[in-house]
Order: structure tokens, then sequence, then C-alpha cells
């Protein structure tokens, strides 16, 4: 038992998997970092102020009752609140990095594929369609072998 995980842990596979992970969680803390520190406080901006991640809805008030005014100061008093901000901050978050996903996933592909060098010759025809079955017959056939048409 022990050799066959150790041949299944060092697989290719798994090993590539595992970097990864690891790489795709620092990406996801780079997108978070991106979205949080350098696009949200200008969209903020833009939205006359708006702070996204202290838009909130009260469910219940804490042991201090509202109006509160930062979601902070909410957590503290204990209140129950609906975080649809920091929700909005992490659909960015997402968006964007599934963009850079995207991307990434484009390019390998491209690399992947081999280009086209010279276009292949085309073969003689041989065969043609009917045109009442729509099954391939013969170039020099007269009559479908399908369906006994007149071609």
């Amino acid at each position: 038992m022990l050799k066959e995980f150790k041949e299944f842990a060092l697989k290719g596979n798994v090993v590539d998997m595992a970097v990864g992970i690891i790489i795709g969680g620092g990406f996801g803390a780079l997108v978070n970092s991106l979205v949080t520190d350098m696009l949200m406080p200008p969209l903020g901006l833009l939205l006359k102020g708006v702070d996204f991640s202290n838009l909130f809805f009260v469910l219940r008030d804490g042991a201090q009752p509202g109006p509160y005014l930062a979601l902070a100061e909410a957590k503290r008093a204990g209140a129950v609140t609906l975080n649809y901000g920091l929700f909005f901050n992490a659909v960015i978050g997402f968006l964007i990095m599934a963009f850079a996903v995207y991307l990434l996933v484009r390019a390998v592909n491209r690399l992947r594929t081999p280009k086209a060098s010279a276009a292949p010759a085309s073969a003689p025809v041989t065969t043609k369609e009917c045109p009442f079955c729509c099954s391939t017959v013969p170039l020099k056939a007269v009559r479908c072998p399908n369906c006994t048409s007149q071609l």
C-alpha cells in the first residue's frame, strides 16, 4: 500500500497539480489585493465615496443598537449583518481571476497547437451527396444505392 501511494504521489500529474494549487493560492491573494486595494478605492470615489467593504444590511441589532457607520462597528456590537459589499468585492475578484486564467489558458493553447506551415493538397473528389437522402454516393453513380433515387 505504501508503494502504491508513493507511485501515486510522485506521478507528474499530482506534482503539477500541487504546484498549480500553491501558485493559485498566491495568485488569489494577489487578485484579492488588486481588487481591495487598487480597484475599489477609485471605483468608490467615482460613486461618490462609497466604500464597498462597508456596505451591509443589519438583520438584527447587537448589544448596542445601531445605526452602525461601519461594518467593524456592527461586528463589535454583535450585530447580525448581511455583508453585500464584501460579496461585491469577491465577485469582482472572481471575475478578474477568471479573466486572467482565461488569458493564460488561451496563450498556452496557442503555444500547443501546431501552426499549419503549408496548405495540404486537396484530394480529388470521388463522392457526392444524394439530394434526396443526403447519403454519400460515388461520383459516377447515376442512382442512389440507399434511396434508389435517380441522380
